[in-house]
């Protein structure tokens, strides 16, 4: 009895996507993630967070939102359909993944990962509504979206290089640095998720719990962790220098740079004009953009190697074995 193929070894069979395409699929996880976080950041700023008064029907007798939710119903109802885009988007790159050959399990493995941290997050978006926007499963929400986001950027990555044993590109108190690096920016993050649990912006026009925490001094400690990052970014700039290490960590480095200013002139702003919403939703942006930076410098310290070219007749053995011969020069001259 012959063997049944899966949809995805059917697909694979048929299609052999160029490592260009699933780049570029693995970029447009990396967009879709920010997107999410900035547009869950408007549904809490327009009070839209119980536009929809339940989960996963917008309300107990409708899917969709009515007439008479106005505005916030739409904005909510809107949110929760850009996670059939993400779907869709994820998708895509694990298709992409795993029609790729040679195939790469890295990939595809980081694909559903992404997959299952979408799902994750679908649910705890629900239980953030069905809790009437508790600020702790509010914060785990976002968290859980930078979680999708960090795996989107490691995606991205993996899809650019090959798949050697990684190679230090710098001495091993540099990689500490960033490493260093990293973790401050994660705890920097999680920080601003505490800051907002206990400033005004609730996410819904109705008196909702806040975290009961000073909020000036846990914005002050946000602060101090933004100097922690600011030195330890100066502080690897001239690590990098002095290990002369090749141009594309320190080029990476420079645009970490450009982000933080960039996050820092907004944070001011939006302190000194009692936090506009506008301004709080550029500042939401400004920490995804930042994360990704800092992911990218760390991930720039090593080497994976050229990525492997395919045959580009885009063969498959009959069987549907991955070929573990090299192919020969008459082969790739097709």
């Amino acid at each position: 009895m012959p063997n049944t193929l899966n949809p995805l070894e059917l697909i694979a069979r048929r299609w052999q996507p160029s490592a260009a395409f699933v780049r570029r699929a693995a970029l447009a996880t990396v967009v879709m993630a920010v997107i999410i976080v900035v547009t869950g950041g408007a549904v809490r700023l327009s009070q839209s967070g119980l536009g929809c008064s339940t989960w996963p029907k917008c309300t107990p007798d409708s899917l969709t939102p009515t007439a008479a939710m106005g505005i916030n119903g739409l904005i909510e109802f809107g949110n929760r359909m850009l996670t059939y885009v993400l779907c869709a988007v994820v998708g895509l790159f694990i298709i992409a993944a795993r029609a790729r050959h040679p195939r790469r399990r890295s990939l595809t493995r980081l694909g559903w990962a992404q997959f299952w941290l979408v799902m994750s997050n679908a649910v705890i978006g629900g239980v953030t509504v069905l809790t009437g926007l508790n600020p702790y499963i509010v914060s785990s929400h976002f968290l859980a979206a930078t979680a999708l986001l960090t795996v989107a950027v490691l995606s991205w990555k993996r899809a650019s290089e090959g798949d050697e044993e990684p190679r230090d590109l710098v001495p091993r108190p540099a990689r500490q640095l960033s490493r260093l690096l990293v973790a401050a920016t994660g705890a920097l993050t999680v920080i601003g998720t505490v800051v907002t649990g206990t400033g005004p912006h609730a996410g819904d026009a109705k008196k909702v719990h806040r975290i009961p925490l000073d909020w000036q001094e846990i914005t002050q400690l946000h602060v101090d962790f933004v100097y922690i990052v600011v030195g330890l970014s100066v502080a690897l700039w001239f690590t990098l220098r002095a290990v002369k290490a090749p141009a594309a960590p320190r080029r990476t480095l420079l645009e970490l740079f450009a982000c933080i200013a960039l996050q820092g002139v907004i944070g001011y702003i939006q302190y000194f004009m009692g936090l506009p919403e506008i301004v709080i939703g550029l500042h939401m942006l400004g920490s995804a953009l930042v994360w990704i930076c800092v992911l990218r410098v760390g991930l720039s310290l090593r080497d994976r190697g050229p990525l492997q070219e395919e045959d580009p007749s885009g063969s498959v053995p009959a069987d549907g074995q991955e070929a573990t011969a090299p192919q020969p020069a008459s082969a790739l001259s097709r």
